[in-house]
């Protein structure tokens, strides 16, 4: 910055510290949407787990669990990924990393892959890599209502039970903590539970199944709890990738405050300098001009 006059540079400043204004701004803006969010998340997981609790009690211990469809495996000749994205930037790699996650497992897909958006930015990735999208979901923003994930989840459900996919996933960012937010791949369709006990709270001895008494029936119980557990597992996942959105938002602009810090102080170190520079150079000119003024009276 050598060649800047003094005035450049505190325009620069000037610039610099509008900048830095904004970008702290977004801070404090993406940390509170991100500690609302986050709240969410901690209130509908203990019900998600408990749903799946249940669900993994009845279908361990009915035979004929497994005939519900959203239950039923069948071959796999069509796969769904359902990839959750941002509708703005400014995120880090938030975006980035999802889409690319995405874009490496339909790549590596041995079946027939179909692939659904939500978000601006997931559009815009998988148009540039001339991917084909079976639908984009752009209406969702920062508040997301059940009524959105209901919607959602139950798009994602008749894609499955009309037989157009075999399998259906979803593509997220997990949300681990306010520093850790990773890309992952959770299937949603047909629902899979372990057999062994694992993910319910009952005290069962050496991991048996207590049966559950089920009434009227077991298909009508299917019925209503199984199509709520994936409206709930949308729901959490979609908070999830909120959260790690809001999360990536809020590090990469403080990022960009403290950055934007370190360049003001270089740039007023070098203010400084050139100013002084410009002083001394005018201290010598005048040193100059009076020593020729005293040489030509002399």
């Amino acid at each position: 910055m050598a060649w800047q006059s003094p005035r450049d540079i505190k325009r620069r400043i000037k610039s610099v510290s509008h900048t830095q204004q904004i970008t702290r701004a977004m801070q404090l803006v993406s940390a509170a949407k991100l500690r609302r969010v986050q709240e969410m998340v901690e209130r509908v997981r203990p019900y998600t787990e408990k749903i799946e609790a249940v669900l993994t009690r009845i279908t361990a211990s009915e035979k004929d669990a497994g005939k519900h469809p959203l239950l039923a495996e069948r071959p796999v000749n069509k796969v769904l990924y359902c990839v959750f994205t941002a509708n703005r930037g400014l995120a880090g790699g938030y975006n980035i990393n999802v889409a690319r996650l995405a874009a490496e497992k339909i790549g590596k897909e041995q079946h027939e892959p179909v692939l659904i958006v939500v978000g601006k930015k997931g559009r815009e990735y998988f148009q540039k890599q001339n991917q084909p999208m079976a639908e984009v979901l752009l209406g969702l923003d920062d508040d997301i209502s059940w009524p959105e994930a209901k919607e959602l989840a139950g798009k994602l459900q008749d894609y499955f039970l009309e037989g157009r996919v075999d399998e259906v996933n979803i593509v997220y960012t997990k949300f681990a903590g306010t520093l850790t937010q990773y890309p992952t791949v959770q299937r949603l369709l047909p629902l899979r539970y372990e057999k062994d006990g694992s993910g319910t709270d009952d005290p069962a001895a050496d991991g048996e199944f207590q049966k559950y008494l089920v009434e009227p029936s077991l298909p009508a119980v299917l019925d209503v709890l199984v199509p709520r557990y994936v409206e709930t597992v949308v729901y959490q996942l979609l908070m999830e990738a909120k959260a790690s959105e809001h999360s990536a938002r809020m590090n990469a602009m403080r990022n960009a405050t403290d950055n934007a810090e370190e360049m003001i102080n270089e740039l007023v170190m070098t203010y400084n300098r050139a100013r002084q520079a410009s002083i001394t150079k005018e201290i010598t000119e005048i040193v100059g001009g009076a020593e020729a003024l005293s040489g030509s009276w002399s």
